[in-house]
């Protein structure tokens, strides 16, 4: 019986060791910045301005809907939300694992399932888009200035994390919508442990070359870069 509560407890301090060091160096590398570009260089003819919003917890990429590079409306369709309200001038986009976006509304809702197949990478993924009038500036809503290269490859990122039916985006036909100005399409990847919605954000950010952490799972982990 010792036997058996010994090995009990040496897996459990195992366990909550590999835990701790998990947190430590997924702390530390999102503290470590990669890119520094000075869109203060800019001539206000490549300027092009997105946004990065959080909820405290997840992180959306925004974009304009439409300007002379690139036309999202084409892709992700206003006629896809309740509202079909085509003045929208802001599309936000963000990743994540397809359970939590569809069964979760809340965190009450967290079903042990979800939450194991999400934290393995075993579940799907999904991409959300929310349209938005106007974009307000805050702790919550950071804005960045890319140039038209830039902008591309952020295009190019996104647009490539959709799963595509031929040549057209996949909806997800749900009534887990959080509001009259969003859709759900199915999206490439898994989420995990080590990939998640704002790793996701992250990454998207390296990819137009902006300022982002290392490595991060959190939104925290991507601010801290736009704290000034």
């Amino acid at each position: 019986m010792k036997k058996v509560v010994f090995k009990l407890v040496k897996y459990i301090g195992l366990f909550l060791l590999a835990l701790l060091m998990y947190g430590i160096v997924i702390t530390l590398l999102s503290f470590i910045p990669v890119n520094s570009f000075d869109s203060r260089t800019l001539i206000p003819a490549q300027k092009i301005e997105i946004y990065l919003l959080t909820n405290g917890v997840h992180t959306d990429v925004v974009v304009p809907v439409k300007n002379e590079v690139f036309d999202w409306s084409k892709q992700v369709k206003f006629t896809d939300t309740k509202a079909k309200d085509s003045t929208a001038q802001f599309m936000a986009i963000g990743w994540g694992d397809r359970g939590f976006y569809l069964e979760t509304p809340t965190w009450s809702d967290l079903k042990v399932s979800t939450a194991l197949k999400a934290a393995t990478g075993l579940s799907s993924s999904a991409l959300h888009a929310t349209f938005y009038n106007k974009m307000k500036e805050g702790a919550d809503c950071k804005k960045i200035t890319l140039d038209c290269n830039e902008y591309n490859q952020l295009i190019h990122f996104i647009s490539d994390s959709f799963q595509l039916n031929g040549d057209k985006v996949s909806k997800i036909e749900t009534k887990a919508v959080y509001g009259n100005n969003d859709a759900f399409y199915e999206a490439k990847g898994s989420y995990s442990l080590f990939y998640t919605c704002n790793s996701w954000a992250n990454q998207a950010l390296k990819a137009a070359n902006q300022k982002a952490a290392l490595w991060t799972i959190t939104d925290s982990g991507i601010f801290r870069h736009y704290a000034n």
